[in-house]
């Protein structure tokens, strides 16, 4: 076989190593000469099945004295990384990206009410989730993060890994958009002045406790496994609080840079 086939094949061995959860995060790979043994091939044939993994992103292979390949498992993060690269070089704006979230989402509020085990595993997590975004109303600072986490929970918690890994992608890449987008608004670039019962002001205390209120509904529904009333209600508060963001940055196009290095 010609080393490039050869190459593919091996790094197809090494990289089923890697998603079955043999080779875990952070593990570092065997020393190329105990590769090259192990696999029976030769040290051009296992650098070009390395670049083919560090393409992919499952291993960082490290140069030097302390160098050696580093086991990189996927993450939704990651995912979301790669999804960014494609939607930015498209120049797709945040509002498409809204667009698709605020169907998605509300499928994912659905299916966490319909789980039977939802009081042992959602309801806790979302009522300390909300508990915090209570206790942190006027922490300006903390109230998009706070709210992205109960949003992205959601998510995490519907108990379908196909939604988890698709939605939650594209959760992480809003996440990101949006705290961009709020850090750079700043109260003097707001058409009004700051007024904290304001109804048009988006980052308002009236505009804040109006969207924990829509979580409180919300967990009420998914407690009582209410899944066409979680739906309803997910679609219509995502609705009005990705407005709010648009408002800024509607045309806005998705820079995956934005999004932390995972």
């Amino acid at each position: 076989m010609r080393p490039p086939l050869l190459a593919e094949l091996v790094a197809d061995r090494l990289r089923e190593r890697i998603l079955s959860g043999e080779l875990r995060e952070g593990d570092v790979l065997p020393p190329q000469e105990q590769l090259m043994t192990e696999l029976g091939v030769s040290f051009g044939v296992l650098r070009e099945a390395l670049r083919l993994l560090e393409r992919d992103g499952l291993v960082e292979v490290r140069r030097g004295n302390v160098g050696g390949a580093v086991v990189r498992s996927p993450t939704v993060d990651r995912t979301a990384q790669a999804i960014g690269m494609l939607l930015q070089s498209r120049q797709t704006t945040a509002a498409d990206v809204s667009t698709t979230l605020t169907r998605l989402e509300p499928i994912c509020a659905g299916m966490c009410a319909a789980r039977a085990d939802r009081a042992e595993t959602v309801v806790p997590a979302l009522r300390a989730l909300l508990d915090r975004q209570i206790a942190e109303i006027d922490d300006l600072d903390a109230y998009v993060p706070n709210a992205r986490l109960f949003h992205e929970a959601l998510v995490r918690l519907c108990g379908s890994d196909t939604m988890i890994v698709v939605v939650g992608a594209l959760e992480t890449l809003w996440s990101a958009h949006e705290s961009s987008v709020w850090h750079s608004v700043t109260a003097s670039a707001r058409p009004t002045p700051t007024d904290p019962e304001s109804h048009t002001d988006p980052m308002s205390r009236t505009v804040r406790r109006a969207a924990i209120r829509a979580h409180e509904k919300l967990l009420t529904a998914i407690t009582a496994g209410d899944e066409p009333r979680a739906h309803a209600l997910a679609a219509a508060h995502l609705s009005a609080a990705r407005h709010n963001t648009l408002t800024w940055a509607r045309t806005t196009t998705i820079r995956a840079a934005a999004i932390p290095h995972p």
